[in-house]
């Protein structure tokens, strides 16, 4: 819980939004020697970005890769090419942030991208846009950090992108981009001393925000900025689903986000996360045999964690219509792939064990049913619902 609970403070306090550009909406006169400072405000180079992220969001990475090479040679000594490199490598790891596979070269890419962007602010301390990297560069390190519990290293990383956040203000008004940090630190600087108090004395370090305020400002996001808006409307439907308790507009963005990026397998098991939570089951079932097809032919970014969830979706829709065979079935796969994943703590591997424990007891198969609710106990704390339904389940029917 301490490393969900630092994960948040050190990422969402921070302005880490992508900056892969700025909108392509008509931008200012008063702002036209910006346009020449800032490679970000190339309009040639919008359109190429723009493909290649797409590619990236789609997974589709031997095109978004090869783009940003392309980059690379062009504008050997600009930060932008590293960053877009590291990226594409976040979102490798955003798909199963235990997997540690890709941390050195996306650690890499960054300090490469920081590198370059001290370069320039060293040479211009009023130059925005080195300011905007370094944020988002030490914002990207902080987070990494903090999901692999280096406490220290996220706590320098999120100290230097706060530094850097206040030098790369104050744009918004010609750059929607740049209000998504803003959106972020207004939503979670109230939510983490309202849901976490111990860290009131952290965050009172910090200026005051407005969560309705921020929530306003990821729709804002989400509308009218261009390059941002897929990340405004992933963290959106994330808090849509679980801080808002607001389902049906999590389902809305998920469903966007998979259509609009079909192989990207985070939006992919989202959306059929979100079918299921609103009672739309047929449909989820549909998304997660695809997500288990896909994890069969070993396309790219579907793997066991994806297995866990969308495995999990088929047991609990045929256990609804009475096929325990094949909810049994799709159980034992959310097992094997947790176990893969090593997510033995997810409610999705304890809540298939209980499953299991009680097919098994309707089976007569008291000794396999005692083995799965042992597996529960040992992996679940004592006031998981998992460990109070197998415990009482238990002591009913006298196993």
């Amino acid at each position: 819980m301490f490393k969900k609970i630092a994960s948040f403070c050190l990422f969402s306090i921070l302005l880490f939004s992508n900056v892969e550009g700025f909108s392509q909406s008509a931008m200012p006169d008063t702002f036209a020697i910006e346009q020449s400072r800032y490679l970000l405000l190339d309009k040639g180079l919008q359109f190429r970005i723009t493909k290649s992220i797409n590619s990236m969001y789609n997974f589709d990475f031997d095109v978004s890769n090869r783009d940003f090479a392309v980059l690379a040679y062009q504008y050997p000594d600009h930060p932008l090419p590293d960053f877009l490199m590291a990226l594409s490598y976040w979102w490798r790891i955003e798909v199963d942030v235990t997997n540690e596979k890709y941390d050195d070269i996306f650690i890499q890419y960054l300090d490469r991208a920081i590198e370059k962007a001290e370069a320039i602010y060293d040479e211009d301390e009023t130059n925005k846009e080195a300011a905007f990297f370094l944020a988002a560069g030490y914002g990207f390190q902080s987070r990494l950090y903090s999901e692999r519990k280096k406490w220290t290293k996220a706590a320098w990383g999120g100290r230097n992108a706060l530094k850097y956040m206040e030098l790369s203000r104050g744009e918004e008004e010609f750059n929607p981009e740049l209000l998504l940090g803003d959106a972020l630190f207004n939503y979670f600087s109230v939510w983490i001393p309202d849901n976490y108090p111990l860290l009131k004395p952290v965050m009172a370090l910090f200026p005051k925000g407005n969560k309705e305020l921020g929530l306003q400002q990821l729709e804002q996001v989400a509308s009218n900025a261009f390059y941002t808006r897929v990340e405004a409307q992933y963290f959106l439907f994330r808090l849509y689903a679980s801080e808002e308790k607001k389902p049906y507009e999590a389902l809305r963005i998920s469903e966007y986000l998979h259509s609009k990026f079909p192989n990207n397998p985070y939006f992919h098991r989202s959306y059929a996360r979100h079918l299921y939570t609103v009672g739309r089951w047929i449909e989820s079932v549909d998304q997660s045999m695809e997500i288990l097809e896909r994890i069969d032919a070993k396309q790219t970014g579907y793997e066991a964690n994806s297995g866990r969830y969308a495995s999990f979706y088929v047991a609990e829709y045929n256990r609804r219509i009475g096929d325990m065979a094949m909810a049994k079935k799709y159980y034992l796969k959310t097992v094997s792939y947790g176990e893969e994943s090593e997510s033995q703590e997810s409610g999705y591997y304890l809540h298939a064990l209980v499953q299991l424990g009680k097919i098994e007891t309707a089976a007569g198969n008291k000794d396999l049913a005692k083995k799965y609710f042992k597996e529960v106990k040992r992996y679940a704390k004592r006031k998981h619902p998992a460990h109070q339904e197998a415990r009482d389940f238990i002591k009913k029917n006298k196993l």
